[in-house]
């Protein structure tokens, strides 16, 4: 079935179980945040070194408008002999991929697959196994509201639930962890999992690397002449995708109205690459040139903001920890540093670990502490 024809189907399904209309003569669609829609066979060449089974799953969970929406997602389970009381999950939240359909993890894999599929098979060969979703509108019916902390916590929180309704010999013991984009995802989680998860999931902890922390503070000043010139491809290309998600979480905000028509047109633009296509294309540029008026004239935008993307810094109730890289450009270190600052102000269970490296290098160097910090949440 194509990409397509895939969205299609789950549109109808999702238009009709929201509105009402009849799907089967006998029952109604079951909405239910981690309830199954379909099960199919994931891509062999998407499977992880040391993965015994691998399924691609379709599964309900919540959007951003707080109503029943549609994921897609993976799950993965380790080689052996599952130990009394079945696998520990890995909740996995990955990183920045792209807006389209067609930029799915569970279609194509991840954004960078040296990097994270070495990542991943370090978990596996711990005994672990991965539950990883796509997040709602990423292979779905609807755009994926890029950084949009508390509805990526319903999909990551529902895609366990559904990977454990299929395969039982996963253990409702779980953990959530993730990088960059999915590192602000897995923080966020953490906040939301254990009133997410209900009774049914036992919440251990939480890691995130290159966390996007307090990356709301930068965006009211923004309008014409802000940015006056270029900046990195990777941080425009994120620029690009929050305009968007916020666009899309916020139809009542005439958003289009704050963009000039080339602004317009690049954003559009942007919902439709894979992150690697996109920085390429927008690479110089300029932010400033993309506003036709400020975003302070939107009321409350901070509020807005803080609630669409802010990473909360209270209200934990397990282990959080954060690896951050000290020579990252694409999340500079100060976001972890002052999230880890707001926390521990507030008198949360967090860990701060930094490496000499960047981006990418602080995720792989990071299972030297972090393998250790979740055996310990599983004593």
């Amino acid at each position: 079935m194509s990409i397509r024809h895939r969205s299609l189907v789950l549109a109808l399904l999702l238009c009709a179980s929201v509105l009402g209309a009849p799907v089967a003569a006998a029952d109604e669609v079951d909405t239910t945040p981690g309830t199954v829609v379909a099960v199919e066979e994931l891509a062999p060449q998407l499977w992880l070194p040391g993965t015994a089974e691998a399924k691609r799953i379709t599964y309900w969970t919540i959007g951003s408008d707080g109503r029943p929406a549609l994921s897609t997602g993976a799950y993965f389970v380790p080689e052996g002999t599952a130990p009394e009381g079945g696998w520990p999950v890995i909740g996995w939240a990955h990183g920045t991929s792209g807006l389209d359909d067609h930029c799915a993890p569970s279609l194509i894999g991840p954004t960078y697959p040296e990097r994270d599929r070495q990542y991943l098979a370090g978990w596996l060969g711990q005994g672990y196994a991965i539950a990883a979703s796509d997040y709602v509108g990423l292979g779905t019916p609807g755009l994926m509201p890029y950084l949009d902390g508390k509805t990526t916590a319903h999909n990551v929180v529902d895609s366990v639930k559904a990977s454990r309704a299929i395969d039982d010999s996963l253990s409702n013991k779980w953990v959530v962890v993730g990088q960059s984009q999915g590192g602000g995802a897995a923080i966020t989680t953490a906040r939301y999992a254990t009133e997410f998860g209900g009774p049914e999931l036992d919440y251990r902890g939480a890691v995130g690397t290159g966390v996007p922390a307090n990356i709301e503070l930068p965006l009211p000043p923004a309008g014409p002449g802000y940015l006056p010139v270029p900046i990195n491809e990777g941080l425009t290309t994120y620029a690009l995708y929050i305009v968007s998600g916020f666009r899309t979480a916020h139809p009542e905000i005439d958003v289009d109205s704050y963009l000039t028509e080339e602004g317009k047109r690049i954003v559009d633009r942007a919902e439709t690459l894979c992150v690697a296509e996109a920085e390429k294309e927008f690479d110089g540029i300029v932010t400033g040139d993309l506003f036709a008026k400020p975003l302070s004239e939107i009321p409350n935008l901070y509020g807005l903001l803080n609630d669409y993307m802010g990473i909360p810094v209270d209200g934990y109730d397990r282990p959080v920890f954060i690896g951050q890289g000290l020579y990252d450009t694409d999340v500079p270190v100060i976001s972890a540093l002052s999230l880890v600052a707001q926390m521990k102000l507030n008198g949360q269970d967090v860990t701060l670990h930094t490496y000499p490296t960047d981006h990418s290098g602080a995720l792989l160097q990071s299972q030297a502490d972090s393998i250790p910090f979740v055996q310990r949440l599983f004593q």
